[in-house]
């Protein structure tokens, strides 16, 4: 049996949308192929643990700078399992740009095929983006295949256009298994309905960064009138900033951390999804795609080279608005909030295009297509 080496920042049950995928992936090759996990671990100790069957190697975590994690014992844990494990195929997932340096040491010595699963080019950290530009024309020269997860990021990424022969897309998905509705989400989302009678219940899910948009959402809600509730989950480097600015608004209500139950209530509940992010940090958007499976319209801005574009269409499943323009951002709340006739519709056109292209069950299809055509 072929054996994989996969190559993820953090792994499960670390939670966080590349994590989601790396999991995914993992998942999808398991019939067929041996494999194992290399990955950070969230606290400082090194750790080996078993997932689904698979073993997870965890370097500890000694430091972050600019949100990368700096290990003491990656680069001697990795080289072991490069040469005990010694795998056929090593999938890399990107965005991991000091992890890459002991990689591409490591491939040097190595017969194993490289697949680059390009999650998003690094863009905020402008001193990163400059100072791992050449490493990154080396990874990809080094790389058998590319993955990208949208033809749109092929299109708007000058790295996916430099090895352009080398990409493959393999959109993102979603677990069905992990989407049911529970008759606790059931009931969960029936308070949270009788709570907001009579409003238009909007929902928003992510990470206090930048990239999401948060900001402009919050302006947006300042031009609705009391109508709308909107929640804002998670938590993150802007949770202070984004509160300061919503300060008096009492139609934002932030849940901060939530479970499992909440979350999938919170959505399930809702009458519009919420999607703001501003640049294509945002690569896909699975948080998208799963409110979609929901039969929820979204609105989100237009972010070039970005797959959120991709992900939820214009005008058949929702509402996309120029970038960072709060008062259409806003006009697309109330036109949504007025016609619920165009909710049910783009919320059932939203669930047939998850169906169609998001499901884990074609993208299994296709991780295996991509690997099998790497052997031959």
């Amino acid at each position: 049996m072929k054996k994989i080496l996969h190559i993820s920042k953090y792994y499960y049950p670390f939670s966080g949308g590349t994590e989601q995928i790396a999991r995914d992936c993992v998942l999808a090759l398991k019939d067929a192929y041996e494999e194992k996990v290399i990955a950070f671990n969230d606290g400082k100790e090194d750790k080996t643990d078993i997932v689904d069957g698979i073993e997870i190697i965890r370097c500890g975590c000694f430091a972050k700078v600019s949100a990368q994690s700096l290990s003491t014992s990656y680069r001697k844990k990795l080289h072991d399992v490069m040469c005990n494990f010694n795998p056929d195929i090593v999938i890399f997932h990107y965005p991991n740009p000091f992890v890459a340096q002991l990689l591409l040491s490591e491939m040097k010595h190595s017969t194993a095929k490289l697949v680059v699963y390009w999650h998003l080019d690094i863009i905020r950290q402008k001193f990163l983006r400059l100072f791992f530009g050449p490493q990154n024309r080396r990874l990809l020269e080094c790389a058998d295949k590319v993955i990208a997860t949208s033809p749109n990021y092929i299109e708007g990424s000058p790295w996916m256009q430099s090895v352009r022969e080398k990409c493959v897309v393999v959109p993102n998905c979603i677990n069905v298994e992990r989407m049911k509705v529970t008759s606790e989400i059931e009931a969960r989302a029936a308070e949270i309905k009788s709570e907001n009678k009579g409003k238009t219940i909007c929902v928003a899910v992510g990470r206090h960064t930048e990239y999401k948009g948060f900001s402009y959402l919050i302006q947006a809600s300042r031009l609705l009138d009391d109508t709308f509730r909107i929640y804002i989950t998670g938590t993150g480097e802007l949770t202070e900033k984004l509160h300061q600015e919503a300060a008096g608004d009492n139609k934002i209500i932030f849940t901060g951390r939530i479970d499992d139950v909440e979350l999938k209530a919170l959505i399930w509940s809702s009458d519009i999804f919420c999607f703001p992010s501003i640049t294509k940090n945002e690569a896909f958007g699975l948080a998208l795609a799963e409110a979609m499976y929901y039969e929820k319209p979204a609105v989100t801005f237009t972010i070039p080279g970005s797959g959120v574009n991709y992900v939820c269409i214009n005008g058949e499943n929702g509402i996309e608005v120029e970038n960072r323009n709060v008062e259409k951002y806003a006009d697309a709340l109330r036109q949504l909030a007025a016609d619920e006739n165009l909710r049910i519709r783009y919320g059932q056109a939203a669930k047939k295009r998850v169906c169609e292209n998001f499901l884990n069950s074609e993208f299994k299809t296709n991780i295996n297509r991509v690997i099998e055509n790497l052997r031959g």
